[in-house]
């Protein structure tokens, strides 16, 4: 984490959380979790869940770095729906409860917007 140093399980997929201000949460992800619970798992601010990751809310809001667009799972309707209600949508924004952690995503970016609605 930015002020302190975390522990790295090199087994598991990292995730790099970096917040509207420029904190960087890198974080050991179990591979099927959920971004957004892995996030939670690890108190990474910026991320509420308020819905628990049924993609009925849109308080996971996240921009997944370009380059690991073709990485993860496309979104759906359901998806794209909810995120038109979230603030400051991006074309890489999708909702981190939607898409689970695979061997593929290790070292994955995710950068979160300054407020979640």
């Amino acid at each position: 984490m930015s002020d302190t140093t975390a522990i790295h399980d090199d087994t598991m997929p990292k995730v790099i959380f970096i917040t509207h201000d420029g904190q960087e949460f890198p974080v050991d992800a179990e591979v099927g979790r959920s971004l957004m619970q892995v996030a939670l798992d690890n108190m990474v601010p910026g991320i509420i869940g308020e819905c628990g990751g049924t993609c009925s809310c849109a308080t996971c809001h996240g921009y997944i770095e370009e380059r690991w667009s073709d990485k993860v799972p496309q979104g759906n309707g359901i998806e794209a729906d909810l995120l038109s209600c979230a603030l400051d949508v991006r074309p890489t924004s999708r909702l981190t409860c939607q898409i689970p952690v695979t061997d593929a995503l290790d070292g994955i970016i995710v950068r979160l917007p300054e407020v979640q609605a």
